[in-house]
């Protein structure tokens, strides 16, 4: 309990506010006196204890006798001093809030106020939840709608690398070399390998044709299986060349008396093959055998296509032609009913680039682009850098990338590697003994076409709108040529090329072109480096210059 202080001012008379028996404190009666005076010391001395005990109380609020001594009329249990006092007045005891109890706070949640604003509250929550669900409900109405990705098979999915000749392709000439040179083709972002033919087949001999049995001169069957599994592990696909008369110079399947023998032969190898884990097969001269045995054609079209219980997987028909019309080959995808078709639409040496884009946008129109393949060079006309010159591997490279459709590359093609006197050239690895050689000259230049035909690969496998995009022609002239590739709402890229040997400008302009974009890589990054930025309506290309540039779906 806490005290305050109080002066109280006295008057000259005394403690007059004492009350009024105080006044006659000091008058006493004579026999009163009497009385005290002969009282034995004892009881003196207990009156004197009393006393002290008296002056040691507090004053009381009424200001009774009790505290007050005989010779201090103005004590009240304090020291008076200048003609005041100071009291002690105590003060009420400090209110403190400890809370409702139990009893209480179930009256508080039990009163009509209380539940109204219970009820209150949970309205607004419901109604604010309900808005926040409506207002997600239209934004993804009014959102674009996200198309659909389409079917594909993993030859859709990147390149194809084919190995016509295992003995050029590696130091060992045998199937262990090729299994040693796995991790190295991993590098390259291909997503499948085009092996042989690698079987025994006499030239132009048909009855000596054996297509279950490998060639001792590039290995044996113990040899293929372990490069089929380490190809596997690293997620690589193996296809199988099967090509009957591939030594000889007879007509495809040698002739129309042999054909259905080997036809025959075929369709039990193929059974063989696939056995073994191969994921698909490689013919040439498809459009012949179709027309002559086309009952045989369909049953070897069903072992490979067909899924069954014992070949659940995706198994891919590649077939090879010589034609190199828009219109043949857009017929033999129709009539043979191959997966992919190679043939020489790209390669044609009498055609420009405007006929090379008048090409591409036919098969483009005609077909689906899960069905397109393209290629320059092959088993019988040589490698890329053979056939378009060194200068111009880059652009080639990014062209086959590009386009709608499965690119397929030769060995050696993405090294820019040249034919010397055969078509099957020795693969050249930078070992320390061609460092050593007179090979040298060339590292840096083969290097980079390594680095770009990586880089371009590695794109062609990860974004969509190259994956699965749309086609758009944005520009073509007989030297230069632009087209654009777009997948809904993805990065949109753009390509552009200069066949020319001088500048070219490309002032390109269309409703879903921004007039700024990026550049993702170039045959020149000196003059357009990556990430710099271009005006589409300006672009200037040096000669034998392409570009790949990107832009977002906002423009």
């Amino acid at each position: 309990m806490n005290t305050q202080e109080t002066n109280v001012d006295l008057k000259d008379a005394g403690c007059a506010d004492l009350g009024p028996d105080a006044e006659m404190k000091d008058e006493k009666d004579p026999d009163q006196v009497a009385a005290e005076a002969d009282a034995p010391e004892a009881d003196a001395g207990e009156a004197d204890l009393d006393q002290e005990e008296q002056e040691k109380q507090p004053m009381t609020a009424g200001g009774g006798g009790a505290g007050v001594a005989a010779d201090a009329p103005c004590t009240g249990g304090e020291e008076a001093k200048n003609g005041s006092v100071k009291l002690k007045i105590l003060e009420d005891e400090e209110t403190k809030f400890t809370g409702l109890n139990k009893e209480e706070l179930l009256r508080v949640a039990g009163s009509p106020g209380w539940v109204r604003t219970r009820w209150t509250l949970l309205l607004v929550f419901w109604l604010g939840w309900l808005g926040m669900l409506v207002g997600a409900v239209l934004i993804v109405l009014q959102a674009p709608r996200c198309r659909e990705l389409p079917q594909t098979n993993w030859w859709n999915e990147g390149p194809l690398y084919q190995i016509g000749n295992i003995q050029a392709f590696t130091d060992m000439q045998n199937l262990r070399g090729l299994e040693q040179k796995i991790n190295s083709l991993s590098k390259l972002k291909v997503k499948g390998l085009v092996i042989g033919p690698i079987h025994v087949a006499p030239p132009d001999e048909a009855m000596s044709l054996r297509f279950e049995e490998i060639s001792p001169e590039v290995g044996n069957l113990e040899q293929f299986k372990g490069f089929i599994q380490a190809a596997h592990r690293k997620g690589l696909s193996v296809v199988l060349d099967l090509t009957p008369n591939y030594q000889g110079s007879s007509g495809p399947w040698f002739s129309s008396s042999s054909v259905t023998n080997v036809a025959e032969r075929l369709e039990s190898a193929l059974v063989f093959w696939l056995n073994e884990g191969i994921d698909g097969i490689q013919l040439s001269g498809v459009e012949y055998v179709a027309s002559l045995v086309p009952s045989q054609w369909n049953d070897i079209r069903a072992i490979i296509q067909n899924r069954t219980d014992k070949y659940p997987t995706t198994r891919v028909l590649i077939g090879v032609t010589d034609s190199s019309s828009a219109e043949n080959v857009s017929d033999l995808l129709t009539s043979t009913g191959v997966d992919l078709l190679i043939s020489r639409v790209l390669s044609s040496a009498d055609a420009d680039a405007t006929e090379r884009a008048q090409t591409i946008q036919s098969l483009y129109s005609s077909h689906s682009q899960t069905r397109l393949a393209w290629s320059l060079g092959g088993r019988d006309e040589g490698h890329m850098a053979s056939l378009v010159s060194q200068a111009l591997v880059k652009l080639h490279q990014l062209l086959l990338m590009t386009l709608p459709g499965t690119p397929v590359f030769s060995y050696g093609d993405e090294i820019g590697l040249v034919d010397e006197g055969t078509k099957f050239p020795k693969m050249l690895w930078n070992s320390d003994e061609e460092l050593n050689g007179t090979l040298q000259e060339g590292q840096a230049e083969r290097l980079s076409c390594l680095d770009f035909f990586s880089t371009v690969s590695e794109l062609r496998g990860k974004e969509r709108s190259l994956l699965y995009g749309d086609f758009f022609l944005l520009s073509n002239s007989s030297s230069s040529l632009a087209y654009l590739r777009v997948w809904d709402q993805s990065l949109r890229y753009l390509a552009a090329f200069n066949w020319a040997a001088e500048e070219a400008v490309l002032m390109l302009s269309n409703a879903v072109l921004p007039r700024q974009a990026v550049v993702v890589l170039s045959t020149n990054s000196t003059v357009l480096p990556k990430d710099s930025s271009v005006d589409l309506t300006n672009l200037r290309l040096g000669p034998a210059e392409a570009v790949l540039i990107k832009f977002s779906s906002m423009g």
